[in-house]
């Protein structure tokens, strides 16, 4: 979608939401104040910051469909449709965010349109995402996640219950106090289940390790559980 239709579609999403979701109609106003001033061209050349205004826009449409279905049924009927991620995502995360106040939304808005935003483990997280895939288990991604809470990837494996994942590559220094604040933003959000993932990039079998502790602990982690492995 070109950088002046993703513009246009942010504007109409705040007309359709204020009759339906006012605080998506807030939240999305927002975004668009933070976009509105700069020409398309310009936005163009960042392709952070488009994706992200695309995957708000696909959350934000779904959200409104679901919000305009005349019964609770149909609106169940929906969510069953979802694969267990997408429904974690669009039944209580993304609700979530759009009704809470976002205390890093400021900071990362700044870093993304900056181009500051650092995904040096962006390739290792790709790379887990797809073995998890070939495996049969469910992955989901979200720019929201990441940056707000703490989530690099959502898990799902046979038991069909979403666990938020944060993979790092940090010092063991700065590991220790990544995982405070990655604990810390998960309570904060009332995430009940998380799994912290540390990787050395000279273990030749990391990745595959980093799947099967994935895989085990989305199946068998307790709520209220949040593990470190390293």
């Amino acid at each position: 979608m070109p950088a002046n239709e993703i513009k246009d579609k942010l504007k109409s999403l705040i007309e359709q939401a204020a009759s339906i979701d006012t605080h998506l109609a807030k939240k999305l106003d927002e975004i668009n104040r933070w976009v509105k001033d700069i020409k398309p061209g310009s936005l163009t050349a960042k392709p952070l910051v488009l994706a992200f205004l695309l995957e708000v826009i696909t959350d934000s449409t779904i959200w409104l469909i679901i919000q305009s279905l005349p019964s609770e049924a149909e609106k169940a009927a929906k969510f069953a449709q979802m694969t267990p991620n997408e429904r974690y995502w669009y039944g209580y995360l993304f609700p979530k965010w759009i009704n809470a106040t976002d205390a890093k939304f400021y900071i990362w808005k700044q870093k993304l349109m900056a181009g500051e935003f650092n995904q040096e483990d962006d390739d290792i997280i790709r790379a887990i995402a797809q073995q998890i895939a070939s495996r049969n288990g469910n992955v989901w991604q979200r720019y929201i996640a990441d940056l707000s809470m703490a989530t690099d990837l959502i898990v799902s494996n046979h038991q069909q219950q979403p666990l938020c994942i944060q993979i790092t590559s940090v010092s063991e220094e700065l590991n220790r106090q990544k995982h405070q604040a990655w604990e810390n933003t998960l309570r904060s959000w009332e995430i009940e289940r998380g799994l912290f993932l540390s990787y050395n990039p000279q273990n030749a079998n990391f990745i595959n390790q980093l799947v099967n502790i994935t895989l085990y602990n989305s199946d068998s982690l307790a709520e209220g559980k949040y593990l470190k492995f390293s």
